[in-house]
C-alpha cells in the first residue's frame, strides 16, 4: 500500500507541476491547434480520452453518490491525469490500508 501511495502522490505532483508549466510557458490554443492537426496528435487525444472513459467507469462504480462521480468525471475530462492521480491518491488514503476497499469503494463488504 505504501508503494501505491508513493506512486499516486508522485503522479499527482508531476501532473500538477506539468499543468502549471504548460499554462505558464505554452499557448494552449495555438499549440493545441498545431498538435490536433497532426495524425499522432489525434491518435494521442483519442488514446487519452479512451483511458479517461475507462477510468471514469471505475469512478462511477466505486463512488457512493452519482453526483460525486459526475463531478470527478467532469474534472477528469477537463484536467486529465492530474485528476486521475488525485482520485487514486485520495482513494488509497481513504481505503484504510485495504486494497479491496480501494478497488470496490461503495461495494466493499467488511
Amino acid at each position: 500500500m505504501k508503494t501505491a501511495k508513493a506512486f499516486a502522490v508522485t503522479g499527482t505532483l508531476i501532473m500538477f507541476l506539468t499543468l502549471i508549466y504548460g499554462f505558464i510557458i505554452g499557448d494552449f490554443f495555438k499549440e493545441g491547434s498545431i498538435l490536433f492537426s497532426l495524425a499522432w496528435g489525434k491518435v494521442s487525444l483519442i488514446d487519452v480520452y479512451t483511458g479517461f472513459f475507462v477510468f471514469s467507469g471505475w469512478v462511477l462504480y466505486r463512488e457512493e453518490k452519482w453526483t460525486s462521480a459526475a463531478l470527478w468525471i467532469i474534472a477528469i475530462m477537463v484536467l486529465g491525469n492530474f485528476i486521475t492521480c488525485l482520485y487514486v491518491t485520495i482513494a488509497l488514503f481513504k481505503s484504510k490500508e485495504d486494497f479491496k476497499m480501494f478497488w470496490l469503494g461503495k461495494h466493499f463488504q467488511h
